[in-house]
């Protein structure tokens, strides 16, 4: 009612990739999936964990164990059966990225490593994927007023997104990359918090697997923000009109 019957068309042809699918990205896929977006390639090589009960969507006492993008794919599918929904459980690296890349109409960049990040956004660029869009950092904020939407180029006080420019830059892409980002700057989780998280052994092995990271705390209503507001960039741009 609110698009209309040719948008609500656009959105049922589109494929749309979300890459990660923790505490934003699982919330963008069920915005997209609820929004009728008729393809989705869902990319994720981890596992539910106790510690993402607090802010995942697919996190349950009866899910956990079982990988990200199955869940995903189930929830998905018994929301919409008609959708066409990919689930990868790979990790989004050189070799990888042209397979999940292909084909996509949009791409939802919901992961937190910095060097993959970096790599899945130039690779997207470079193939020429009309919407692009970008989390930048959720963890460490609290105030939901201070989330805004702007090109990467024109994102200000977000430190990730500060080091994402810089690099992107380096290779030569000076925008076209839309950001969620938190104009607050974040707090500083306390480093003998983060060095008991470290040493849980429920976490310690998915730290130190494809990537290296911190762990920081997070709230369940700012990732989930973060997330939906992607997914409403995503579906608002696929069901412009072609000019």
């Amino acid at each position: 009612m609110l698009l209309g019957a040719p948008a609500m068309a656009r959105l049922a042809a589109a494929r749309v990739v979300i890459v990660g699918l923790g505490a934003v990205g699982s919330y963008a896929a069920e915005a997209l999936a609820r929004a009728g977006v008729g393809r989705l390639r869902l990319v994720d090589f981890d596992e539910i964990r106790p510690t993402n009960l607090n802010r995942q969507l697919y996190a349950l006492h009866s899910t956990l164990g079982r990988a990200k993008a199955d869940v995903a794919r189930e929830r998905i599918l018994d929301i919409n059966p008609r959708c066409e929904v990919e689930a990868l459980k790979i990790f989004g690296d050189q070799q990888t990225r042209p397979h999940l890349l292909a084909g996509a109409d949009a791409l939802v960049d919901a992961i937190d490593s910095v060097g993959p990040k970096f790599g899945l956004l130039r690779d997207a660029v470079h193939a020429g994927i009309p919407v692009i869009v970008s989390s930048m950092g959720a963890a460490e904020r609290t105030d939901p007023t201070q989330i805004r939407v702007a090109d990467l180029a024109r994102t200000d006080r977000c430190p990730l997104a500060r080091f994402m420019r810089k690099r992107l830059r380096s290779v030569g892409i000076k925008g076209g990359i839309t950001c969620v980002y938190s104009a607050e700057l974040p707090r500083k989780t306390p480093r003998a918090l983060q060095a008991a998280a470290l040493e849980n052994p429920a976490e310690k092995d998915v730290l130190e697997r494809g990537r290296q990271r911190k762990p920081l705390g997070s709230l369940p209503t700012l990732t989930g923000i973060f997330g939906l507001t992607a997914a409403n960039v995503v579906i608002m741009k696929l069901a412009e009109e072609e000019t």
